[in-house]
């Protein structure tokens, strides 16, 4: 039997020379491909003394670090079960996951749990003294080798389950059609409690044998200074505008950057300009789910077009459907739906949840709406729980917001639904003006007149000074919904 262990994988594909940097911070501190895999030897040794097994649950929650990363691989060492939380979650929050996923290990500060638990600097401490453990525990493919929690904006948590087949299938079909390369540098600045930057963003690394700047976190002075000495950024649209903002970039800064990335949440058409303008290169914008990691992405070679993800990876399957589940022509707005090797094993716990969302011949319903045109190419316009039942009529908040973004004075909006009286419910903006701009309701509202139909446009405008978002930059419409649920009450 072939070891399908992703860990297995990765040691395949280490550079000759183990002494390259693997992991590199501005401050000198540096971790080799050698040394990496000598740590997490020492701690997968340290979990098997501590009676970790293949299938057994870790929970982790954790500040971004070279050891935290570490601790990963030496899960996928052992066979454990990696479980990595965002480190924003209150301790409510995290007593559900535990509840959820009853781990055998909780790496963190946990104060008040009964179940063992490490702190990271702890878990480092004792591994130091540990004999390197350099066996890598014999999986197959569908061994699970993550459980990664939904970040819950519409609803409870969900943890994705998540094999060893489905990472190592995505991360080999990324590295593939992103043209990675040996000498290729990676800018990270993302968390790594994430897909994006946990799975998409080091497995194309590690599978690379390629250097990383390892950021702890986004900082537009730190990617001005490290641009220059990097080929890949992989960022949220955050990234982007935070580096359009700053004075000091420029298209000489991007001479060496071969590849712009941008995913986990909306690239504006008016960034994806803006960004080829100044650098004279093109975003590549992709998506993705916590429940399958990447499924669609622009051509590496070939036209980038704003606004648009892409067709389907080439091992994925991807469709629109209309509520009756057949399948739409192009250029009809529905359901997307897709399959591949990627595709998780269900819900941890839930498997009336996982059944809900499955079709009957293995797709599955992403919740995302979505278009595409007659060459495939996917256009993500909005979550079906964001879709707005008006008078009547459907509405798609996407094709407001993208009117509502250009205006002048505008700097960014969301639209979400409020419940009305005669209309059922009725379509709210949410905006965010730029500084000093005096733009009132009613400038928007005249503006809009002429833009959009009648039942498009807003019934009422809201000014705030941000929208609130998720650690991942995804705004939470969930927050803005219940703040409006009461604005048309009598």
């Amino acid at each position: 039997m072939t070891n399908a262990n992703l860990y297995a994988l990765f040691q395949s594909r280490f550079p000759d020379d183990l002494d390259k940097p693997f992991l590199q911070q501005e401050d000198g501190a540096c971790l080799s491909y050698g040394e990496m895999d000598q740590l997490s030897a020492r701690m997968a040794a340290l979990l098997t003394t501590r009676k970790i097994t293949k299938g057994d649950r870790i929970l982790v929650q954790v500040e971004k670090s070279m050891e935290a990363v570490c601790l990963y691989l030496a899960c996928l060492r052992v066979g454990a079960i990696y479980l990595p939380l965002n480190t924003a979650y209150t301790a409510h929050e995290v007593a559900y996951f535990i509840g959820n996923a009853s781990p055998a290990l909780l790496v963190g500060n946990f104060p008040a749990q009964p179940l063992p638990s490490l702190t990271l600097d702890q878990l480092c401490a004792e591994a130091a003294t540990c004999p390197p453990r350099h066996s890598v525990e014999l999986m197959s493919s569908d061994d699970l080798a993550a459980i990664l929690y939904t970040s819950g904006t519409t609803g409870r948590s969900k943890g994705a389950m998540l094999s060893h087949g489905n990472l190592a299938s995505n991360a080999l079909t990324l590295h593939d059609i992103w043209h990675w390369q040996q000498d290729d540098i990676l800018l990270h600045a993302l968390p790594i409690f994430h897909v994006h930057g946990l799975f998409v963003a080091l497995h194309c690394a590690l599978l690379g044998g390629s250097t990383v700047w390892f950021l702890p976190r986004l900082d537009a002075d730190a990617l001005i200074r490290l641009i220059p000495k990097s080929t890949v950024l992989m960022g949220v649209p955050t990234f982007y505008t935070r580096l359009l903002a700053h004075g000091g970039f420029t298209k000489d800064l991007c001479q060496k950057m071969r590849l712009f990335i941008s995913g986990s949440a909306p690239l504006l058409a008016e960034t994806f300009h803006q960004f080829e303008a100044i650098t004279g290169q093109r975003i590549l914008e992709r998506y993705g789910m916590t429940e399958a990691g990447m499924i669609t992405s622009n051509p590496y070679d070939g036209p980038r077009i704003a606004g648009t993800v892409g067709p389907a990876l080439p091992d994925v399957e991807v469709r629109i459907c209309g509520e009756d589940g057949r399948q739409l022509p192009a250029g009809e707005i529905g359901s997307l739906e897709y399959k591949g090797p990627n595709l998780f094993k269900g819900y941890w716990e839930m498997p009336k949840k996982t059944a809900e969302d499955m079709r009957p011949d293995g797709f599955f319903i992403s919740g995302d709406l979505a278009i595409a045109d007659q060459d495939g190419r996917i256009s993500i316009v909005g979550r079906s729980k964001d879709l707005i039942i008006s008078g009547g009529f459907n509405i798609y908040p996407k094709g407001i917001e993208s009117v509502l973004d250009l205006l002048p004075g505008v700097l960014e909006s969301a639209v979400v639904a409020s419940p009305h009286p005669d209309l059922g419910e009725a379509v709210m903006a949410v905006v965010v003006r730029t500084d000093n701009s005096p733009l009132t309701e009613q400038d928007i509202l005249d503006q809009l007149s002429d833009q959009l139909a009648r039942f498009k446009q807003p019934r009422k405008v809201i000014f705030t000074d941000a929208l609130p978002r998720n650690t991942m930059g995804k705004v939470q419409k969930n927050i803005l919904r219940d703040q409006m649920k009461d604005i048309f009450k009598s």
